[in-house]
């Protein structure tokens, strides 16, 4: 099956779930407080819905337009902008009909769904499979910076150890790649001392720029040879496995990101190297094929054979169901945390930020384009995270901008008005509209430019 129907699949799938599961978070409280619902969509019917039926009350259905889903609730100004029914007297089932402690509680039912599914997503996925990464601490020495341009933008090189951003200690290896998106600053060690650096402002716009080595901060893996191939040019050179190369002409060398610059210089010659095997040290005369590799596979059998020699750990951590519960919490606070950093960045143009904004092009390929669970829920747990903050801004048309006038009503006991309530349902609409046609431009700019 084609990669993009793989995304395409677990994309509709991913927001289907979301988008109804956000609208029963609004949903069960209302008929909780006996409002009435009159529709219940999974997508937009404009004009006509690919399906519906009615049951009780409520018109349950599935639009065509894929944009969301939406509630419609008797007496609440909302996209159905259905101004007849809010000129006649108010009905004891109405939205408007209720105290606004009721209506507050059904307007943040959604993003409390979002935000409550994304944690027991989490909790679900480091209790069924665990969390396993490189231990940051315990690089013997330092970090391989594998992309120069990204290195150099930030003032990181090979051999520093990256200890802190914005003060706060890097655990895992791979999450400091993302740290550094949203901090401002970057602590390291470089030769025994320490350096506060300033991350520069603009370094998520260099990243998107070499967006192909983003992922450009790695361990630094000793050249261990592990099989030596039929096809390779020292299939009679004597490399043994377990072999470590130490010495390339008279060089010291132990790590890849030390031999590469060697064997990349002498291209088509036979080099006298010197290897490491169980203690000895032995002489022999590699040779370097036309593309600057010596044609064996690298590495040991397994990780932990890295911890043992001292190079890197690799801690695997598993949980309990109870102890689960708080760690998913807690990574739903990281992630929701995460989040809101990365939009002040948007939202300051000099971080070159606003041009990563993406559609849903950008959503779809947050999704792997293989039958991945874990990369599916984890994902669609991110999302989950990004509509519950989302439609908590104070945007009118959003659940953000009725909570804030609900909050409005409750502290000054006055009402707005269902006309200025209409007018702010427009205003808000029309805003919307401008982001969505930003985001998914981008997507296109990108696709066609980038």
């Amino acid at each position: 099956m084609s990669p993009i129907i793989i995304k395409t699949i677990q994309f509709f799938l991913s927001l289907s779930l979301l988008i109804v599961l956000h609208e029963l978070g609004h949903f069960i409280p209302a008929k909780y407080f006996k409002t009435r619902v009159e529709k219940f969509y999974l997508f937009f019917d404009v004009k006509f819905a690919l399906f519906k039926k009615k049951i009780g009350e409520t018109e349950y259905g599935i639009g065509w337009l894929p944009l969301g889903g939406y509630v419609k609730i008797s007496g609440m100004i909302d996209e159905s902008m259905d101004k007849e029914a809010m000129a006649e007297e108010p009905k004891e089932w109405e939205f408007r009909s209720k105290p606004a402690w009721q209506r507050l509680i059904i307007m943040l039912g959604g993003v409390t769904v979002n935000f409550i599914l994304a944690v027991f997503i989490f909790i679900g996925l480091v209790f069924t499979y665990g969390e396993e990464y490189i231990a940051n601490d315990s690089l013997k020495d330092g970090i391989w910076v594998t992309e120069p341009v990204l290195g150099d933008a930030l003032g990181v090189q090979t051999g520093d150890k990256i200890l802190a951003v914005d003060g706060n200690k890097i655990k895992a290896l791979n999450s400091i790649v993302p740290e550094l998106v949203y901090g401002e600053t970057i602590t390291i060690e470089r030769d025994g001392a320490i350096i506060e650096k300033e991350i520069p402002v603009d370094f998520i716009e260099t990243i998107s720029d070499n967006k192909e080595n983003a992922r450009f901060i790695s361990q630094r893996s000793p050249f261990i040879i592990n099989s030596i191939p039929k096809k390779s040019p020292n299939v009679t050179t004597g490399f043994e496995k377990g072999d470590a190369l130490v010495e390339i002409e008279g060089n010291p060398v132990e790590y890849l990101d030390q031999v590469s610059p060697y064997l990349e210089a002498n291209k088509g010659k036979t080099l006298d190297v010197v290897v490491n095997r169980n203690g000895t040290r032995v002489p022999l005369r590699a040779k370097v094929s036309d593309e600057g590799k010596l044609g064996v596979s690298l590495g040991f059998d397994t990780y932990q054979e890295y911890g043992e020699k001292g190079y890197f750990k690799v801690e695997t951590l598993n949980y309990s169901f109870l102890e689960s519960i708080p760690a998913g919490w807690n990574k739903g606070i990281k992630t929701l945390t995460d989040y809101i950093k990365g939009m002040k960045k948007i939202f300051n143009p000099d971080t070159g930020a606003y041009k990563e904004v993406g559609g849903f092009a950008a959503i779809g390929g947050m999704f792997p384009d293989t039958w991945n669970w874990p990369a599916f829920w984890g994902t669609t747990a991110f999302i989950s995270i990004i509509l519950a903050f989302m439609n908590i801004l104070p945007i009118p048309a959003l659940d953000g901008g009725h909570v804030m006038f609900l909050l409005y009503e409750m502290v000054t006991g006055r009402k707005p008005s269902d006309k200025f309530l209409e007018y702010a349902q427009i205003t808000g609409f029309f805003i919307l509209v401008a982001l969505l046609l930003f985001a998914n431009g981008n997507d296109v700019y990108k696709w066609l430019f980038k």
